[in-house]
C-alpha cells in the first residue's frame, strides 16, 4: 500500500476474496500517514470512509477520488522527528461492502417457551434463514466494528439470530393462538417478524433485506397431540367411530382365539364406551379442579383462586404495579422495591420476567424461559 513510505504517494483500493468481509480498514495494520493526494478507488457495490485525526471526516461513493491530508511526502517525515519519525497526522480508510449478504442462519439454541391456548406452555425449535446489507456505513463502524481491520457477517451472525428468536417468541406470543394454526402462516409470520426487528438492526446501520422461516418444531409429545387432532378432525360422528373400533376389535380376537376370542372381543366392544365417557367425565373434572386453584407468586403455595391475600405469607394477589426488575408487587405511592431496592420508576437496561426472573432484551414482551407475558 505504501502508507509509511517517504515520497510514493498511496493508492487504495480493496476487493473482497472470500465474499464474506462486511468491513476491511487500510491499512490493515492500525493507521498511517496517508499523504495529501493520495488516491481512493472505490467500487460500485462498496463506500469508502476516511478517518483522520480519528474522526470521520469524509465518505466516498463509486469512483476514484482524491485524498486531501496535512502529510506531505518527505517534509512530514522530517517534521515528524520528535514523534519517533512517525507522523502524528494519523488517517486510515474503511471500505464498506454494501452488498446483500444472503443464508445467514438463525435458530434457536434452546428451546423457547410458548404458552398454546389449548396444548399449555410448551417448549419450540424454529429455524430459518436471512439477509442482510449495510445501509450507514459510518453508523456501522462507529457503533459495531469500531477499530477492528476487518468485520465478517460470522461475526454479526450469533448476535443477529439471538435477537432474532428472542423477537419471534413475543411476536408468536401476540398473534399465535394455538399451533393448529400455524400451517400455512409461515410466510405471514415471516413479514411480521421482519417489520418487528427493524428498529434491531438499523440502529447498527443495517437492514434486514430478507426473513424466511423454514421450521417451527413443537416437541414428539406435541407432534403426536397434532396429529390426533388431525385424525379427529376427519371423523365426523364420534360414536360411529367407537362401534367401528369395537367391531374390529371383535374381528381380530375371534380370528386369534376362535369362539373363546370372540366372546373376549365383544366383552371388550360393550366397555369401550363406557372408557370413553369415564375419561372425559375424569377430564372435565380435573380442569375444573385445577382452574378453582392458583398459585402465589411470592410463596409458591396453592391458594384459591379469588384469594386477595395469600394466607401462608400475605403477599397481596391484586397486582397495582410491580417492580420492572424482580417483578415484585408495589404499592401505587412506592419509589423502590421493597425487596431489590431497584426505583420504581426506573427502566432497566434488560427485561426481567416477573414470573421465572429470567433475563430477556430490553422491550420483550414475552418471557423467552416460561412463555408468561411480561409486564
Amino acid at each position: 500500500m505504501g502508507v509509511d513510505n517517504l515520497i510514493l504517494l498511496e493508492n487504495l483500493e480493496w476487493f473482497d476474496e472470500t465474499g464474506q468481509e462486511l468491513l476491511h480498514r487500510l491499512p490493515e495494520h492500525g493507521s498511517g500517514e496517508i499523504k495529501w493526494g493520495a488516491q481512493l478507488t472505490v467500487r460500485e457495490s462498496q463506500a469508502g470512509v476516511m478517518y483522520y485525526k480519528g474522526k470521520a471526516c469524509d465518505a466516498f461513493g463509486p469512483g476514484r477520488h482524491t485524498l486531501k491530508t496535512g502529510n506531505i511526502p518527505l517534509l512530514t517525515k522530517i517534521l515528524s522527528a520528535p514523534w519517533g519519525m512517525k507522523s502524528p497526522l494519523r488517517a486510515e480508510v474503511y471500505f464498506v461492502n454494501l452488498k446483500v449478504f444472503t443464508d445467514l442462519k438463525w435458530g434457536t439454541r434452546d428451546p423457547v417457551a410458548f404458552r398454546d391456548a389449548e396444548l399449555g406452555l410448551i417448549r419450540l425449535r424454529a429455524h430459518g434463514v436471512f439477509n442482510i446489507r449495510i445501509v450507514q456505513p459510518v453508523l456501522f463502524i462507529n457503533t459495531l466494528a469500531g477499530t477492528m481491520g476487518k468485520y465478517t457477517s460470522e461475526q454479526v451472525e450469533e448476535y443477529l439470530k439471538r435477537v432474532i428468536v428472542s423477537r419471534l417468541n413475543d411476536y408468536l406470543g401476540e398473534k399465535l393462538q394455538t399451533l393448529f394454526d400455524l400451517p400455512g402462516h409461515f410466510d405471514a409470520l415471516a413479514l411480521g417478524l421482519q417489520r418487528r426487528l427493524v428498529k434491531d438492526f438499523t440502529r447498527f446501520g443495517l437492514a434486514l433485506d430478507g426473513l424466511y422461516i423454514t421450521s417451527i418444531t413443537p416437541p414428539e409429545e406435541v407432534q403426536s397431540a397434532i396429529d390426533d387432532r388431525s385424525r379427529l378432525s376427519v371423523i365426523k360422528d364420534m360414536d360411529k367411530f367407537v362401534r367401528m373400533k369395537a367391531a374390529m376389535a371383535m374381528e381380530k380376537a375371534a380370528e386369534s382365539t376362535g369362539e373363546a376370542g370372540a366372546g373376549l372381543g365383544l366383552g371388550m366392544g360393550m366397555m369401550m364406551p363406557g372408557m370413553f365417557a369415564g375419561m372425559q367425565s375424569t377430564t372435565t373434572a380435573a380442569k375444573e379442579e385445577k382452574s378453582a386453584i392458583v398459585q402465589c407468586p411470592e410463596c409458591e403455595n396453592t391458594i384459591p383462586a379469588d384469594a386477595r391475600f395469600c394466607p401462608y405469607c400475605g403477599h397481596q394477589q391484586v397486582v397495582m404495579r410491580k417492580c420492572v426488575n424482580c417483578g415484585k408487587n408495589l404499592s401505587p405511592n412506592a419509589r423502590f422495591c421493597p425487596r431489590c431496592g431497584h426505583p420504581a420508576d426506573e427502566k432497566p437496561s434488560i427485561t426481567v420476567c416477573p414470573h421465572c426472573h429470567a433475563n430477556n432484551l430490553p422491550g420483550a414482551d414475552f418471557c423467552n424461559q416460561c412463555g408468561r407475558k411480561i409486564g
